[in-house]
């Protein structure tokens, strides 16, 4: 069975290609089109449909429109105007309609696709399936969570031999999500992308706001929630590049605690209801990687699996994932995120040459970065298959040396951050236990914080964050043996056995995919070294 999965009409449109139960390719559009979150600069219904991406997803299989055996379609607008959704049992009958319309987009950009095999998946039924279907645990409990799917903002339910059980979900105007949101708009920040800063800045502050929020969002003890209006006019306002004050750094702490909060009880109920050792997550709140270690802690599971494209770009890849499963297919678990585009070694060295830049070719490009890192260099890492999802998982990364404190401003200078946000490390998964603590490990898709060890924190300031923490990637020689030579050569020249290691993009663009992209990052931005696939580029000195 060849199956394609599509998120659009909603931010963040993907696709993502299942083959046999196997994950072949997936895909968020902003990567070829260079728009950020698929946003055109135009009014909010201008939101790109993944045309690039599904033919991308179409090529690496070798396969044609006309060859996929089904579709599937994360997010219907009208069934939002029904007023259906979660647990609603009116879907099924919308869900038919839809499949006879199908989306417009696909007559142009799939031509020759035989529309009647498309199939409307509901939103969070995609999330859940690209947790749940997508983890290396068997059966799991699975929590999706985010701003809101069609009607809905919250989904629990278990896997069952690769059946999805719905438990539990929450009708809007309550989420979680869009409360979330609605206090990084507040707090100067852009709504529906910004909210990991608004996660950065409360480890500056103390939740003396959390009392008051408390009354307005709270779990009801049922598998449910409330997220009832709060006045936030009276909590610190703040204009967008206004002074950030320590009354924002309070109300952002204190809406991150009432969060976390309100999830150990959702995953305590979900606990009770399932017996479940394993918990899975998706959905945007699934990227607060603040929230997920307090889950792992203290909640009732012993093991948390986080969905590495856990925004609505996932839903593409749950969509195809969902569809398979129901129609009989044996499906494999995530191998990896590395699921984007990738070259050839001979094609990388075109661009180069193409681009007249003076490059060279190491015999080890691995011992070669680690010498320029330990030179307090700072490289642009691009390598094999890009990763889907929105974290740098040592594919298209900026790296640099964890030991001098001023690499935290440098690099938020070079991608034009805010000073209060962390950098994060990568470290061997083997060595991982000896600088962090807490956290899960191994965490390859950076969804943790873990606390760094005291004896470690002066020796790698530049990613240890105000409160002690750091957001790690772990890296499995087995998995990824280029990055886990690297970063062997980097601890045998400085005895660090870590790196720093940030997404490659600057402001306001999408990561880098292509050769071209890193070309021009590179060529726009401080930075010294670029190591495309074997070859490095240096900037003159």
């Amino acid at each position: 069975m060849r199956i394609l999965g599509i998120n659009a009409v909603f931010h963040d449109p993907a696709a993502a290609l299942v083959v046999d139960g196997r994950i072949v390719a997936a895909a968020e559009e902003e990567r070829f089109s260079r728009r950020k979150h698929g946003k055109r600069p135009v009014p909010f219904s201008a939101w790109e449909q993944p045309e690039l991406a599904a033919r991308w997803c179409l090529d690496q299989a070798g396969l044609r429109p006309g060859d996929l055996d089904a579709v599937g379609y994360s997010y219907d607008p009208e069934v939002v105007d029904h007023g259906l959704g979660g647990l609603d049992p009116g879907w099924e009958e919308l869900r038919t309609t839809f499949a006879r319309r199908a989306p417009h987009f696909l007559a142009t950009a799939l031509p020759s696709l035989d529309t009647g095999i498309v199939r409307f998946v509901r939103h969070h039924v995609a999330h859940a399936a690209s947790a749940g279907l997508a983890a290396p645990v068997g059966d799991s409990a699975v929590l999706v969570a985010d701003g809101r799917g069609e009607a809905t903002s919250y989904l629990a339910g278990e896997y069952r031999d690769g059946k999805l059980v719905e438990l539990a979900a929450q009708r809007l105007p309550h989420s979680l999500g869009l409360f979330y949101e609605e206090l990084t708009e507040h707090l100067g920040f852009a709504r529906s992308s910004d909210e990991y800063k608004v996660m950065a800045l409360a480890s500056y502050g103390t939740p003396r706001f959390l009392p008051a929020l408390r009354k307005a969002v709270y779990a009801t003890g049922d598998g449910g929630f409330r997220t009832d209006p709060v006045d936030l006019a009276g909590f610190a306002p703040r204009r967008t590049g206004g002074e950030l004050l320590p009354e924002h750094a309070d109300l952002a702490a204190s809406a991150q605690q009432v969060v976390e909060e309100v999830l150990l009880d959702l995953t305590s109920w979900l606990h009770e209801q399932t017996g479940q050792r394993s918990l899975t997550l998706a959905g945007g709140i699934a990227l607060n990687c603040v929230a997920n270690t307090r889950l792992h802690a203290e909640g009732p599971f012993d093991e948390v699996w986080v969905q590495p494209a856990a925004g609505d770009a996932g839903t593409a890849l749950g969509a195809a994932l969902h569809l398979a499963a129901e129609l009989g297919e044996p499906v494999e678990p995530m191998r990896g995120a590395d699921l984007g585009r990738g070259w050839s070694d001979d094609e990388l060295a075109g661009w180069l040459d193409r681009a007249r830049l003076p490059y060279e070719r190491p015999d080890d490009v691995a011992a070669a970065v680690a010498e320029a890192l330990a030179a307090d260099q700072v490289v642009a890492w691009f390598q094999g298959r890009a990763e889907f999802g929105p974290r740098a998982l040592g594919h298209r990364s900026l790296l640099a040396h964890p030991g001098h404190e001023r690499n935290t401003e440098r690099l938020n200078e070079v991608k034009g951050r805010e000073q209060f946000r962390p950098i994060a490390p990568m470290v061997l998964a083997d060595r991982a236990a000896d600088l962090f603590g807490r956290g899960p490990i191994p965490s390859p898709y950076m969804l943790f914080v873990h606390d760094v060890a005291p004896e470690w924190r002066d020796r790698i300031p530049a990613v240890t964050h105000v409160d002690g923490t750091a957001r790690i990637q772990t890296v499995d020689r087995a998995d990824e043996p280029l990055l886990a030579r690297m970063l062997t050569e980097f601890e045998r020249r400085t005895g660090i056995p870590t790196v720093v290691n940030t997404s490659l993009n600057t402001a306001g663009r999408p990561m880098v995919d292509d050769p071209r992209d890193a070309l021009e990052c590179f060529g726009s931005s401080p930075v010294d070294v670029l190591a495309l696939g074997p070859f490095l580029v240096r900037r003159p000195r």
